[in-house]
């Protein structure tokens, strides 16, 4: 098992984790013509709760 031999300085841990960014969500728009809201992809719109043209789930 690999071991590191020295102990990590802080300036160099912070520089390596400097790049440990939170992505923001892709957003798509609802493809149903009279919502039109941004809605995860592959998900069910929660606003009108429609998936695949489908009606799927009632809306909240």
């Amino acid at each position: 098992m690999a071991v590191p031999k020295r102990k990590m300085s802080r300036a160099n841990t912070r520089h390596r984790r400097s790049q440990w960014k939170a992505a923001a969500p892709s957003l798509v728009q609802c493809e149903n013509r009279s919502c039109r809201q941004p809605k995860l992809p592959h998900v069910a719109c929660p606003s009108c709760g429609q998936y695949d043209g489908r009606q799927v789930v009632q809306p909240a």
